[in-house]
């Protein structure tokens, strides 16, 4: 008889390599893979990880997937055709947006908004703010629009009304009288995606929703196709940006949740390791080879934010992890702008050509060029190299096209590339902590990536942050969130009311609703899981403000007192101010309802034999340049032969499969229980 199932597999697809951990629940043994990611079809990259780590599809009992698609997609505007129907006399809510503009200063702009205007088209219907109909809906117009779109080459269908949050009645009739007339299952009421206030928001959300359905639905296809041609019997699950999972055939419905899928990944596999060794305040750091994320855990909580704007005049109104990203990884090229200005980023060698070093034709130097060139990164261990490139030959581009010109020689412009890197980087932890209220000495910093671990101590020095936590496997983190990763739905319900004039048996009614829908979607998607966590939250400001504020919320009973005081607290950590004298505001109420899948054992990510002490661990010596010392001879150490209780102090460098770990002169080292390395910066 033959056993069932025991393998969970967690793959993540990144701009450069597609990451891959398997973990067998029975036995607890750990497979891991690293592969090229394959741009043209990342469903070829997925397989061949899988072929890699040599895993049997049919052994697997689930396979979770974090995707770029939909993000880039976006990102590079390679996007469906959508036609839009709305309201009469608001074809333009999509183009006027906030009457800002893509550039602060000058006298010109431009902005092209997801759907052109000639694909806008108005039908006769209205309801008002409270839910009343003002103008009945026009049947004959919905049709005939439908029709004229989907003659005009539209591939998917967006339905947006006035006020549908508080009334979808007119959008409901609508959606179905457009499907009667449309090819595909690609329509979508704006009102199942987000259904809350201001129209603006609203409505990208739910045009960037329909934009990438048809892309995501056709991918997760073949990749679904793929594996069950390989004897894969289960449902694929996909992370979703708000950090949980959904099951595959449910997720091409509310595909604007998979953006920012990839970072929120490794944001939850942060907060998993955190609980798990004690360490509940972490600001997570991931610097991969196109870009860095960094997010904030407090008390063990990912933030969540519905206020993400993914580009200029394209908000997306969505619950997700709270991740800012900036264009600066592993592959980010320096260069020296007209003014004579080193500049690091925004534009990566990515996967081809890539940094000089991988010997694929790169001639533009890097930071990992100039980490290679400082030491801090062994020549002969470097992954997915296809020629191999002299050291020597790094070091005189990296002279050529930046030294030479700052009038530096090669080893103080590679410093002054990871300087610059570093700096840009530090901006974006200070914009998750410090701009909102958090102070970074209280929390640690989680590093992970496959470039992450090599420049933390510096951040965490300059920000004054006492400690480094670099998990067992950095550079496949977010696939380990994958794993980790819980079934999670969010609902979010538009209230809009001045508290004093709040009721609260109202705000208990809504939120039960919220958890029934939630569970109900638990069950439809058939997955294990071993409980349910309730969340809930409540977005408020101060009346006659524009900005909210999220705010949890400790039960479903809240009282308007408790209301008004847990934002007036956030209020005050946030901005330093209070206002007593106005009416604080309930905008929206959103709940989260989370199926716990079951957990895994971290310890064995870092099984293996392990010599007695340090020095059985230590491979060699080398030359590397640190920003407090200079250079150094640094002992090299291997991370998997590290005795769980080691104990050092720096200089050294650690190498293990995935990355290179840093630790500068005067950093005392530890590992933990479960083989995180703990670093206390000097």
């Amino acid at each position: 008889m033959t056993s069932s199932p025991s393998i969970v597999v967690g793959v993540d697809v990144g701009g450069t390599f597609t990451d891959l951990i398997a973990v067998d629940q029975q036995s607890g043994a750990v497979s891991l893979a690293k592969v090229p990611t394959t741009p043209d079809n990342q469903a070829f990259g997925v397989v061949a990880a899988l072929e890699a780590a040599a895993l049997d599809p049919r052994a697997l009992q689930a396979v979770v997937h974090g995707t770029t698609t939909t993000t880039n997609a976006l990102l590079e505007r390679k996007v469906a055709r959508v036609g839009l129907i709305t309201t009469r006399g608001f074809r333009d809510v999509l183009e006027l947006g906030r009457r800002t503009r893509p550039k602060s200063y000058g006298l010109t702009g431009s902005f092209e908004p997801l759907i052109a205007r000639e694909l806008r088209l108005e039908v006769p219907e209205r309801m008002d703010a409270e839910g009343e109909v003002v103008t009945a809906l026009d049947e004959a117009a919905v049709r005939q629009a439908a029709e004229r779109l989907r003659d005009a080459g539209c591939e998917a269908l967006l339905i947006h009304f006035l006020h549908s949050y508080i009334n979808p009645a007119h959008e409901l009739r609508a959606a179905d009288i457009a499907r009667a007339v449309w090819p595909n299952a690609y329509v979508t009421a704006g009102h199942q995606i987000v259904s809350e206030y201001r129209e603006y928001e609203r409505g990208t959300t739910a045009s960037i929703n329909t934009a990438v359905q048809p892309i995501l639905d056709r991918y997760i296809g073949r990749l679904v196709g793929e594996l069950k041609g390989r004897g894969f019997a289960r449902d694929l699950l996909v992370m979703q940006g708000n950090g949980g999972t959904v099951t595959a055939g449910m997720v091409a419905a509310h595909a604007v949740n998979t953006v920012m899928s990839g970072p929120a990944s490794g944001v939850m596999a942060a907060a998993y390791t955190g609980r798990a060794c004690g360490q509940d305040n972490l600001i997570t750091y991931d610097m991969g080879g196109t870009s860095t994320d960094v997010g904030l855990i407090k008390d063990g909580v990912p933030q969540v934010s519905s206020e993400l704007d993914l580009e200029y005049g394209m908000p997306i109104h969505v619950p997700m992890v709270d991740v800012h990203t900036i264009g600066a990884g592993g592959g980010s090229i320096a260069h020296v702008d007209p003014s004579g200005m080193l500049r690091v980023g925004p534009h990566s060698a990515g996967a081809r050509p890539g940094p000089i070093c991988y010997g694929r034709g790169g001639e533009q130097p890097t930071i990992t060029d100039a980490n290679l060139a400082l030491g801090r990164l062994n020549p002969d261990h470097l992954l997915s190299v296809d020629t191999p490139v002299s050291l020597d030959h790094v070091r005189a581009r990296i002279a050529a096209e930046v030294g030479d010109k700052l009038g530096l020689d090669w080893a103080a412009a590679a410093a002054a590339i990871l300087r610059v890197a570093n700096d840009r980087m530090a901006g974006a932890i200070r914009l998750v902590s410090l701009a909102r209220g958090y102070d970074p000495r209280d929390f640690a910093l989680f590093a992970f990536g496959g470039a992450g671990p090599l420049h933390a101590v510096p951040l965490a020095r300059e920000l004054a942050i006492p400690k480094v936590l670099v998990p067992a496997r950095p550079g496949i983190t977010n696939a380990l969130g994958c794993v980790v990763a819980d079934l999670r739905h969010d609902h979010v319900r538009t209230v809009n009311t001045p508290l004093p004039a709040l009721d609260e048996g109202r705000v208990r009614a809504i939120l039960e609703a919220q958890i029934t829908e939630g569970e109900a979607t638990l069950r439809q998607e058939g997955v294990a899981i071993e409980g349910i966590t309730r969340l809930h939250f409540a977005d408020m400001q101060f009346q006659g403000q524009s900005h909210m504020l999220t705010v949890p919320l400790p039960h479903i009973d809240v009282s308007v007192p408790e209301l008004r005081a847990a934002f007036e607290a956030a209020y005050w950590r946030r901005f330093g101010v209070e206002l007593p004298e106005i009416r604080a505001v309930l905008v929206n109420l959103h709940s989260a309802v989370i199926g716990r899948r079951p957990s895994i054992d971290l310890a064995a990510l870092m099984r293996g034999e392990k010599a007695r002490d340090v020095a059985g661990a230590t491979v060699g010596t080398r030359q590397v340049w640190f920003e407090q010392g200079g250079w150094h001879d640094t002992p090299i150490l291997s991370r998997d032969r590290l005795p769980l209780d080691a104990r050092f102090e720096g200089p050294a460098i650690i190498e293990q499969l995935d990355t290179t770990i840093v630790v500068e002169p005067g950093n005392k080292v530890l590992l933990d229980p479960l083989g995180n390395l703990v670093l206390e910066v000097a």
